[in-house]
């Protein structure tokens, strides 16, 4: 859908605005992705660049100065323009990390943080008394507290008197920020004993108290003619850190239909989608923009959604923005997702030559281990890159060590979780897989991955209820890779629960090959089933051979029978029809078992011929040896002595 000229200038306005927003309230994040997109026009329409302009600028312009951001509000302007000197210098403060200093600057506290106390109060024993604050009791539910240093009842400080949002959204923040800081400093090592949810943000409480004194004085969640949009997304988020999962939500659109191109709202209210279908809810309250479709590209990519509308929505967006690196950062992971790697690969080798010092989204590479060493080494992504290298060579030490660099540089790199996990399971260290999967789950609950890695830990443990669970999650999430079906199909042989686990396995098979069925499992007309004919190595010959034995556990002979028939039908290639000149798989262990087993079905029924065929297979095959040549002594005998009977006879 290309713009016109006056969509398009609007559209490069509002980016620039939210940009000088964003940068005003220290929301790095989201001003630089805003600012990647303003300069990913076409090349075309954006004229020359600064440094080949030769012409003057004219004096008369409509744009905001550089540096400025239009404030529509009278009375916010004015509180603004009153408060210009002590923001910058607030700003300052908070650019030097100094976020204590930065927030006392508009919201003075009588008690540091930093005071020390000889004598720390349980956080169990703070509360609060004032009736006012009745939410954040429920906030405190958990035992956490504020200021557990003092055993005093803390008492929320009051909000000032004509205080402009931009101030105390700076403000708040800083202080959110000076929790975060503090918490990973008591947090200590990677997966240590005060790793985790055992160590809280300690600012979170205060911060939800100022803000919900704030709202409920100026109509609460219902009245938007009071807001810009940037305290809500911080209440928002202060919600999401304490769990309040359906209040965020509330707050967070309230946020992106107020303030539609903060980035970092979208990226939090992503986090709570789980599923298509709620992606679908929460697009019927999302904003009609353009933001709305970044939105729903992005939670497809993290929910591995790789349909025709998303690929459409990408193609409209890249028509817009052509060099967009994050568009085709999202197209790249689809086709990663799709198991398409080598398209993705072409697309990220693209991105990387345009871009050699972006290093976003790169951390699944193994062959940029030298590249972003280069570019930065303590970035997050550059010691996955590296962990996943060492992982490829199987120097599983070193690369546990990488990944634990990437966390301590950034606890919420929730790809470092998932990768830690893996290598944990590869150096049998169950409990300690467990837990990363845990943080990964926590920092991300779309990663089908990290709930895959939680089933392989607790069957690891034999804890097959638990892996069933685990295992279901990583299949709803990511329904079109064969793995996780198959994962699920032995979890629930694991349970007993024979019918479910041949279920599961044949949408293993269904899913993993070509054939197209639209009936479901056994209902297909005249009851064959939808498999029978596979040949070729189509069928994954491991999943055939666990069906038929299911059908044997079962009693069901005949099934049990057709199944290793199949399984054996994958030895073979699939050019007997003209179809191709594909081969099929040869022999293999799993079709020599087969074949074994169903050398033993027929010598039980007497079919004397196909076993002395089976048996003599086997013997050329080299597998299971010593067992068929007793099949074949053993028939030859018995049709001897029918020979012999029917001479005498």
């Amino acid at each position: 859908m290309p713009l016109s000229s006056e969509q398009q200038l609007e559209l490069q306005t509002q980016l620039q605005q939210v940009v000088v927003a964003c940068n005003e309230r220290c929301l790095y994040f989201a001003a630089n992705w805003s600012a990647e997109l303003l300069n990913s026009f076409a090349k075309s329409e954006d004229g020359p660049t600064d440094d080949s302009e030769d012409t003057d600028i004219d004096d008369d312009t409509d744009a905001p100065p550089h540096g400025q951001y239009l404030n529509h509000d009278p009375k916010e302007a004015r509180l603004e323009a009153r408060e210009l000197r002590r923001f910058f210098l607030a700003k300052s403060l908070f650019d030097c990390r100094e976020f204590d200093r930065c927030a006392a600057v508009f919201l003075p506290t009588q008690v540091p943080h930093s005071t020390s106390s000889p004598q720390i109060t349980s956080p169990n024993r703070v509360s609060f008394s004032s009736s006012q604050h009745k939410p954040l009791a429920q906030v405190r539910s958990n035992g956490k507290s504020v200021f557990g240093s003092q055993p005093a009842k803390p008492k929320a400080s009051a909000l000032p008197k004509n205080l402009s949002q931009k101030a105390l959204f700076l403000a708040l923040y800083a202080r959110y920020m000076s929790g975060e800081k503090r918490k990973n400093e008591d947090s200590e090592t990677i997966l240590g004993p005060a790793d985790g949810p055992v160590t809280a943000n300690k600012g979170i409480p205060g911060i939800l108290a100022l803000l919900e004194e704030y709202f409920n004085a100026r109509g609460g969640l219902q009245d938007i003619t009071n807001s810009q949009g940037w305290l809500d997304y911080l209440y928002g988020i202060a919600l999401l850190r304490t769990k309040s999962d359906a209040s965020a939500k509330q707050w967070l659109l309230r946020s992106v239909n107020l303030q539609p191109y903060n980035w970092s709202a979208w990226l939090e209210l992503a986090s709570l989608v789980g599923s298509p279908e709620e992606m679908q809810q929460f697009s019927e309250r999302l904003p009609r923009n353009i933001m709305s479709l970044f939105f729903h590209i992005h939670c497809s990519q993290e929910l591995s959604q790789q349909t025709p509308e998303v690929f459409n929505a990408l193609a409209q967006m890249e028509s817009i923005f052509p060099r967009s690196a994050f568009l085709q950062q999202q197209k790249a992971m689809l086709h990663y997702h799709g198991r398409d790697h080598e398209s993705a690969l072409q697309i990220f080798d693209t991105l990387l030559k345009e871009q050699p010092y972006r290093l976003d989204g790169m951390e699944i590479f193994t062959t940029l281990a030298s590249i972003a060493s280069d570019v930065d080494k303590f970035r997050p992504e550059t010691n996955c890159i590296l962990g996943n290298y060492y992982s490829l060579i199987s120097e599983h030490e070193k690369a546990v060590l990488h990944f634990r660099r990437a966390l301590t540089l950034d606890r919420n790199f929730q790809a470092a979780w998932t990768l830690m996990g893996h290598e944990y399971i590869e150096l049998k260290n169950t409990q300690a897989a467990i837990e990363s999967y845990r943080r990964a789950v926590d920092t991300n609950r779309k990663d089908y991955r990290a709930w895959y890695g939680l089933g392989q830990g607790y069957e690891m443990l034999e804890c097959h209820s638990y892996s069933l669970f685990y295992y279901q999650r990583a299949a709803a999430l990511y329904p079109g890779d064969p793995k996780m079906w198959a994962a699920v199909g032995n979890a629930y042989a694991k349970c007993n629960k024979t019918a479910n686990a041949i279920q599961a396995f044949k949408r293993a098979l269904v899913v993993g090959s070509h054939i197209d069925t639209s009936s479901s499992f056994g209902s297909s007309a005249g009851n064959h089933d939808p498999l029978a004919h596979a040949v070729g190595g189509a069928l994954d010959p491991q999943i055939l051979y666990e069906i038929a034995c299911l059908y044997e556990k079962d009693g069901a002979w005949d099934e049990a029978a057709a199944y290793m028939e199949l399984t054996l039908a994958q030895e073979e290639g699939a050019g007997e029809e003209g179809v191709g000149e594909e081969e099929g798989l040869g022999v293999t262990q799993v079709t020599c078992r087969a074949r074994l087993w169903l050398a033993r079905f027929c010598y039980a029924r007497g079919e004397w011929a196909r076993t002395m065929e089976l048996a003599n297979e086997l013997c050329q095959d080299g597998w299971e040896v010593e067992e068929a040549k007793g099949l074949v002594r053993d028939v030859r005998g018995r049709l001897a002595l029918a020979e012999e009977e029917e001479v005498e006879g």
